[in-house]
């Protein structure tokens, strides 16, 4: 009952269900039956939800397996428009603004069927030493913005289960 009460159950079959990562992450692990490979999941949940779904809090996952970062993805829980600009390869995308504490960006990150974005690998790491991580997009209902709290995470778990460091956006 407990782990119902933290929210950290996974809801994936043969995963385990979560732990604290630090701060407000949880960490969830598994292995893949057929190769044996070790893999991590990170979530962190947003601290609000948005208009079409007060159920479903908004969320970015760290996906590693073996030892190395495979996807960082944010899921807002509410389906997404249209992608509205081609990425490099012309691979569908969608256009956020992004906020790692004082530093605001756009990025175009892979729509992914429409339910959520595929994370450039510096966004991700910027992330993880953030105070302030927001992002805002446009949905059904307009624009809206996923505000995150990641102060906390405990770097070294993610360094160890993805090799990945924290980078400190830039300004420019």
């Amino acid at each position: 009952m407990a782990g119902a009460q933290t929210g950290a159950m996974s809801p994936y079959q043969d995963e385990q269900d979560g732990v604290s990562a630090g701060g407000k992450w949880l960490e969830f692990s598994s292995t893949d039956k057929m190769t044996s490979a070790k893999k991590v999941r990170f979530e962190l949940q947003s601290d609000n939800y948005f208009k079409e779904d007060p159920d479903f809090r908004p969320r970015v996952n760290l996906y590693c397996s073996n030892g190395k970062l495979k996807l960082g993805d944010f899921n807002p829980g509410v389906r997404l428009p249209p992608p509205n600009r081609p990425g490099f390869w012309g691979q569908p995308q969608l256009e956020v603004e992004v906020r790692v504490d004082d530093v605001h960006y756009f990025k175009g990150w892979n729509w992914m069927r429409g339910h959520f974005l595929s994370m450039d690998k510096g966004t991700v790491r910027g992330l993880m030493s953030a105070q302030v991580f927001n992002i805002a997009l446009p949905t059904r209902s307009g624009r809206q913005i996923a505000e995150f709290s990641p102060a906390g995470l405990n770097v070294d778990l993610v360094r160890q289960a993805c090799d990945l460091t924290p980078k400190k956006p830039s300004k420019d």
